[in-house]
């Protein structure tokens, strides 16, 4: 039976739209392409809104890019940033009031709430973006695209009643068509959303995300919005150029580690000399103008200056100045407290870093197509800062059109990504989390598993006895074989141990004795806010058959009693789903 026949059916069965459309894989993938279509749109029109910011402050010149502004006139240079710093700070300061919590990223949404994200949030870090882009600090307005692609998605399907997994996957649809929009590159959106917002790849999830990519890259290619990186041919690469491929990728991914330790120490740095958070912004800014009457390449996100490594040759000091000088607007416009991303910025440092490598090589013999090495360094590095290999590869290959150079892409993109795994284990998003105390590493989704809490599994009628209680009255109490554990009391009614009955009838006890000599795990509970996976790990340390549940280990009040083989059942039960959710096949 065909898909559009089961809708049909379903339909006419009486069956609801809704109810129609979440049952259906061509309902789904409906909802895919329409998230990606409205995606673009919003990211076409935060594109424009930033463009006609920069039009606003810097002048006409800034329709070609801020970083490639040639006369503009310095005070807007050296100022601008700080003007945007301290709008962004005031703005923090109302949001502070009226909308203290931190918005939800996609990343975050799908690994720990299960798809579910607010479209004010995306209203939030729009505005924020736009202050921090439209006013010059070096960052990209991919976060905006992203959230608020995510937060139309996420509304979209909880208007439908999507279940948790496929709520996740429009939420990457969402993503999807924003990034192609962006970069008027369908696969690069699609495969960014697999990376990194959905957190693995399934057939069944396939079609979905790839409509929304198409249809935000049609968004894009209509309203003339996208922003392609190259659109050349290059010749066929050769030994030597893959093997310089391959140095690329280690030292992007070196490159890449030190950006964002780099993000890191200035954010540390700027919070001891500024403590005050509203003013931070203003005093990143302040610096990024000052950078910025060096060179204005440092300005934005960098698509000009992206497009000028790209096409115009340089000497090696002046490629290593401007790497540098980019690479430290970005590190104090993050650290700061400016909102966006660095995938854009990636991208440039990536290509600046090639023909850095191409002209070291040139200096051994070496020669190598400087725009290749470009090419290779800008997959490389955003590999090693973005986290997402395969959207990075095919960047690579939707903007050059060379299956060729995409393959030597592939082998910098390998060096690059496990280089940065080893050594760091981090993208910059899941680094971002983990300086929060989150210990997620990916959007894959472990929230339900935070949700399978020791409060929701324990049995709470627990028969109990007190310490001092006879051995006599204890087997009088509980006959052998009326139930398994008993959880002793002290005097204060604390928990004080676990009882086995079994072990109560053993031969030799004296029944004048009291049954404190039978108990057991006395230090060893559990507590309510723990999930499953913690509850598992003392289970496995004890090899305990059931554990009190205690509302705090000073405390130590009896609130209930789990049993591994019901915490194991429950456990396996939700990892199922989970998989089953993953490979599109949940019912």
């Amino acid at each position: 039976m065909s898909a559009i026949t089961r809708w049909w059916q379903a339909r006419t069965a009486g069956g609801s739209l809704r109810d129609a459309v979440r049952q259906s894989e061509l309902g789904i993938l409906a909802l895919g392409a329409v998230a990606g279509l409205v995606s673009g749109l919003l990211a076409a029109g935060l594109g424009g809104a930033a463009r006609g910011i920069h039009w606003l402050i810097f002048g006409p010149e800034s329709q070609h890019g801020l970083s490639v502004l040639r006369d503009a006139d310095p005070l807007a240079l050296l100022l601008a940033p700080a003007a945007g710093g301290l709008l962004l700070g005031l703005l923090g300061l109302l949001l502070a009031r009226w909308r203290p919590r931190q918005p939800v990223d996609p990343i975050e949404a799908n690994a720990l709430h299960g798809g579910r994200m607010s479209i004010w949030d995306g209203v939030v870090v729009g505005a924020q973006n736009l202050l921090s882009n439209g006013f010059g600090a070096s960052v990209g307005m991919e976060a905006a695209y992203t959230q608020v692609g995510g937060g139309i998605a996420s509304k979209l399907g909880r208007g439908f009643g999507l279940r948790r997994g496929d709520l996740r996957v429009l939420v990457g649809c969402g993503a999807a068509g924003a990034i192609a929009a962006a970069f008027g590159a369908p696969l690069t959106g699609a495969f960014y959303a697999f990376e990194l917002v959905i957190g693995s790849y399934a057939i069944a999830h396939l079609a979905p995300v790839m409509a929304a990519a198409v249809a935000g890259s049609l968004v894009a290619s209509a309203l003339g919005t996208g922003t392609p990186v190259l659109a050349a041919g290059l010749a066929t690469p050769d030994w030597e150029d893959t093997a310089l491929a391959l140095v690329i990728g280690l030292a992007a991914a070196l490159a890449g580690i030190a950006l964002m330790r780099g993000v890191t120490l200035a954010e540390a740095g700027l919070r001891r000399v500024i403590p005050w958070g509203t003013l931070r912004p203003m005093a990143g800014g302040l610096m990024v103008g000052g950078l910025a009457l060096v060179t204005p390449a440092v300005l934005s996100a960098g698509h000009g200056a992206l497009h000028l490594a790209f096409v115009v040759e340089g000497a090696a000091l002046p490629l290593l100045g401007l790497a540098l000088l980019k690479a430290l607007a970005s590190a104090i416009s993050i650290g700061s407290g400016f909102r966006g991303g660095l995938f854009f910025a990636s991208l440039l440092l990536g290509a600046l870093l090639g023909k850095l490598v191409a002209a070291g090589a040139a200096e051994f013999g070496v020669t190598v197509d400087p725009l290749l090495a470009a090419i290779v360094g800008m997959s490389a590095f955003g590999t090693a800062v973005i986290g997402a290999p395969l959207a990075m590869s095919f960047i690579a290959l939707e903007t050059t059109q060379s299956f060729a150079v995409a393959g030597v892409v592939v082998l910098a993109v390998i060096a690059s990504g496990t280089t940065v795994r080893r050594l760091f284990g981090y993208s910059f998003a899941t680094w971002r989390f983990h300086l929060r105390g989150e210990g997620i590493r990916s959007a894959h989704d472990v929230g339900w598993l935070r949700d399978l809490t020791v409060g929701k599994l324990m049995r709470r009628e627990v028969r109990t006895v007190k310490l001092d209680t006879k051995l006599a009255s204890f087997r009088r109490d509980f006959p052998l074989g009326s139930m398994t554990h008993v959880v002793a009391l002290d005097e204060a009614d604390r928990y004080a141990g676990l009882i086995l009955v079994p072990e109560a009838y053993a031969e030799g006890l004296d029944e004048a004795a009291p049954v404190a000599q039978l108990v057991h795990l006395q230090d060893q509970v559990l507590l309510p806010a723990q999930n499953a996976k913690q509850a598992m790990a003392l289970f496995d340390a004890t090899d305990a058959e059931a554990l009190a549940v205690v509302d705090q280990r000073d405390t130590s009040r009896l609130l209930g009693l789990v049993k591994a083989s019901y915490l194991l059942r429950r456990y396996s039960e939700e990892l199922d789903k989970r998989r089953q959710d993953e490979l599109g096949m949940a019912g």
